[in-house]
């Protein structure tokens, strides 16, 4: 496993539309592992393959630091409700900005053995599972930011 460089903002990848994955290799494998322990040692709570310049259908999540979900090939099909807060990325470093997205988001996926799950989620995973399919379509948080990005508060400001 290998910690990979997270592409920022203004890199053109993060602006493209991943392609469906239609096996599970042992480079993909290797790819999803490296995805989760890049996503630890950043400390965010989602992250997906373009992130990391693949431009592959994967995402790799955790909101809680004990519920790891993998998604491969990742469709919303049902959300509802409405929330309204603050956002940020592992592409826009040192940045938030206030989102609304929906209060619960329900997805379909292919799991690691590429069999057909769901996951449904409110609050901050419905939240983390819209920001990241996002991702897979070349859209960036920023361009639902309602006002200004804001500076992320460092320790010393705390």
């Amino acid at each position: 496993m290998a910690i990979r460089q997270v592409r920022e903002m203004g890199d053109e990848i993060l602006s493209k539309v991943s392609k469906e994955v239609t096996a599970m290799t042992p480079r993909t494998r290797e790819l999803i592992d490296d995805m989760i322990e890049t996503m630890y040692a950043s400390n965010g709570v989602g992250l997906a393959a373009v992130q990391v310049g693949v431009l592959k259908r994967i995402v790799v999540m955790d909101t809680t630091g004990e519920d790891l979900h993998v998604l491969i090939n990742p469709k919303i099909v049902e959300t509802s409700g409405e929330q309204t807060g603050s956002e940020g990325c592992l592409s826009v470093p040192g940045k938030m900005g206030q989102v609304t997205r929906p209060n619960y988001a329900k997805v379909v996926y292919l799991d690691e053995n590429m069999q057909l799950a769901e996951l449904e989620g409110t609050e901050l995973l419905a939240r983390c599972i819209c920001h990241e399919c996002d991702h897979l379509d070349g859209k960036l948080y920023v361009e639902k930011v309602e006002g200004d990005l804001v500076d992320v508060p460092t320790e010393e400001e705390d």
